[in-house]
């Protein structure tokens, strides 16, 4: 039988220890509640053709659990089979969970005797009904054909789960996740780029062998932030772009519309690499750079270091500077036409 009666207001112990205790259990509670009902809004919103705030959902979802805390309740979040079911019945607006509040406190108070003579083979039968709605086997197979990283990851979260539970699961899936991002900001990709007919703007040569480049200049592009883990990979990848182009090199620019951070390790490695360019009559600068991070540079103190103008508002603009300023032959298809 379930006890009978509603759940009654009681400030909880608060105890050092045990806080210690829960504190793993409650983050990783913390994280399915926040994952299961940001993935359930978006996607219903997508489906419905609404909105969803994010912040709001959090707040509402963080005041009800402090609600619950203070009536002895569970943690509380969306549920994704739930929510199927009180939709497949009809539920339209948010009264469906007064309705079904209303509906749990009538059996609490004058019907906990009718789930006594339940087996406990039907609860059982319920959860798994529940679970297994939750395994989309479309979902692993789509991610299989498109994108197999994160197919990885969603088996090592599952197995993860399965063989060593389910707070050390999410705490495995959540590290290979963070590890993951780290190693493609680590290995960004690089470009040089060229000067195509017929198209606008500068592109990849390895995707466009046609291209042209500029004679005596570099257009490199670099598709990440720039920070510790991939300075020295920035480094590289210029000085490899130069030595791969026809000499004499006199500018490098960067096309760097991509980075939106340059952190203080990268600045030592850029000062370096100046430096070095500067040295053998390189100029480097760099193009489309976005405010917030130009004003980094400026703080860092390059800008000094930079070839003249140091911060190019286009990749055209760049392009015409340096065939003004070093007085280069370059006939552009556009100038054609």
């Amino acid at each position: 039988a379930v006890p009978s009666g509603l759940p009654q207001f009681a400030v909880p112990a608060f105890d050092l220890v045990e806080v210690g205790n829960i504190a793993v259990a409650a983050l990783a509670i913390s994280l399915v509640a926040f994952a299961d009902t940001s993935v359930l809004s978006r996607s219903y919103a997508t489906r419905l053709g609404d909105r969803v705030d994010q912040d709001q959902e959090l707040f509402a979802l963080g005041a009800v659990n402090v609600a619950a805390g203070l009536f002895q309740g569970f943690p509380i979040s969306s549920s994704s089979s739930r929510t199927p079911a009180a939709e497949a019945a009809g539920a339209r607006t948010q009264l469906t969970g007064v309705t079904a509040a209303l509906a749990i406190g009538i059996v609490l108070v004058f019907a906990t005797g009718v789930l006594a003579p339940l087996p406990s083979a039907t609860l059982a039968g319920i959860v798994m009904v529940a679970v297994i709605g939750l395994i989309d086997l479309a979902v692993l197979r789509r991610l299989f054909a498109i994108n197999r990283a994160d197919f990885g990851l969603a088996i090592a979260a599952l197995l993860g789960v399965a063989l060593v539970g389910v707070i050390a699961g999410i705490g495995i899936a959540v590290g290979l996740s963070a590890a993951t991002l780290l190693w493609r900001a680590w290995h960004p990709h690089t470009a040089v780029l060229g000067r195509v007919d017929g198209l606008k703007g500068y592109h990849d040569r390895e995707r466009h062998p046609e291209g042209r480049q500029i004679p005596g200049l570099v257009l490199f592009r670099f598709d990440a932030p720039l920070f510790f883990a991939n300075a020295d990979r920035f480094r590289e990848a210029v000085l490899d772009a130069i030595e791969a182009a026809e000499p004499p090199i006199r500018r490098v620019v960067v096309a760097a519309e991509p980075m939106t951070d340059v952190d203080s390790t990268a600045e030592d490695m850029l000062s370096e690499l100046i430096d070095q360019l500067n040295r053998v009559g390189i100029g480097l600068s760099f193009a489309e750079l976005k405010g917030p991070v130009k004003d980094k540079v400026v703080r860092y103190g390059l800008e000094a270091q930079l070839a003249q103008p140091p911060f190019p508002r286009t990749m055209g603009e760049a392009v015409h500077t340096y065939l003004e300023e070093h007085h280069v032959p370059w006939s552009d298809w556009e100038d054609a036409d």
